[in-house]
């Protein structure tokens, strides 16, 4: 693992000023605050991104990326682990704290897991040998795992691009060999994006061809709202509504019997939503152009034109402190404390 120090020099006068909600903070302030940056060390690419982010019970903050492994801040400096410290791949798409504090990654070669002092890589055995990988096109035995979740009973659900898979801590198995699952359309999904568990004890899943999935219990429903099948970003929010992010379409509301398209009259309803988070306040915010902001009627672009390098956002975190972290292509990663944008990558 290696420990990132980095020395800053402020330069005044490179503070840019937004019209409305806030400024930019290009340049961090000097060791001495204890900011540090997140620094790329594996891949140069444009697309890669700080994907997905989590706020351990210890209060560290953890930011994987899609090219550079993952980075963990304790509110002073970043340690960055890679496959030299014992990650199976440097490209987490997905990252997830279970009951006993242990740190779950998806990769797109698999499963690993950290403990606290080892990173240890979890075979999925059920894993068919003629799978074929939707990128590559070619036969992989390698699942790339998009989601994770541990739901109310204990078990793990890994949404994959071949499937969806169960654990009990000791198997996997695949969900659709659920000997007490009823399925009477034959559903096979695939392509899953994003899980989450409701209130109710429901399990959703979004995929990127089959629409939205539903398993409560005993029985697998599909939707497909509008006739769209791409789908991505879930929230089940404090009234126990579902949010469902569209592709280029902006977002749908699940109110347990109609899906409601939710518009807001304007650019933010021809964006891709990636993820959708409540905050403590209750307000909604989505990750996708910029960072939007729904307060239950109105629906704010929290970062204009110059808080972010890049505005295609994937993930928004609110930390313990009620700051929000924002991470974005260009393997960007950004601070938001309600009124002034910090970057914490290069």
């Amino acid at each position: 693992m290696k420990q990132i120090k980095y020395i800053f020099i402020l330069l005044q006068g490179l503070v840019f000023f937004t019209p409305c909600n806030g400024q930019v903070q290009s340049n961090l302030p000097t060791q001495n605050s204890g900011q540090m940056k997140l620094i790329k060390t594996q891949s140069k690419n444009v697309g890669d991104n700080v994907h997905c982010g989590l706020q351990d019970r210890k209060g560290n903050l953890w930011f994987a990326t899609t090219a550079d492994g993952v980075f963990r801040y304790d509110g002073k400096s970043f340690t960055h682990f890679t496959t030299k410290d014992g990650l199976n791949s440097n490209g987490i798409f997905a990252i997830y704290e279970d009951k006993k504090g242990n740190i779950w990654f998806g990769t797109d070669k698999g499963l690993c897991r950290y403990d606290g002092k080892t990173f240890t890589p979890i075979p999925v055995s059920t894993v068919n040998t003629d799978y074929i990988d939707h990128f590559t096109n070619k036969p992989t035995t390698t699942i790339f795992v998009n989601s994770i979740l541990e739901d109310k009973n204990g078990i793990f659900w890994f949404g994959a691009e071949n499937g969806v898979y169960c654990y009990d801590g000791k198997i996997f198995t695949r969900f659709l060999d659920n000997p007490n699952l009823a399925n009477p359309t034959q559903f096979d999904p695939k392509l899953v994006l994003c899980m989450i568990e409701d209130k109710k004890g429901n399990i959703w899943f979004t995929t990127r061809a089959e629409g939205i999935y539903c398993f409560d219990g005993k029985t697998l429903f599909n939707y497909k709202p509008n006739n769209e099948s791409w789908f991505r970003g879930l929230l089940d929010d404090k009234d126990g509504n579902i949010w469902i992010g569209r592709r280029e379409k902006g977002v749908c509301r699940y109110d347990g019997k109609t899906f409601t398209n939710v518009l807001q009259n304007g650019s933010f309803d021809s964006c891709t939503v990636n993820e959708i988070t409540q905050d403590t306040k209750g307000n909604i915010w989505f990750a996708t152009e910029g960072v939007w902001r729904y307060d239950g009627k109105t629906f704010e672009n929290i970062s204009k034109k110059n808080d972010l390098r890049h505005d295609g956002t994937w993930f928004v975190l609110e930390d313990k402190s009620g700051n929000f972290w924002i991470g974005t292509r260009e393997t960007g990663l950004y601070r938001y404390d309600g009124k002034t944008f910090t970057r914490f990558s290069e």
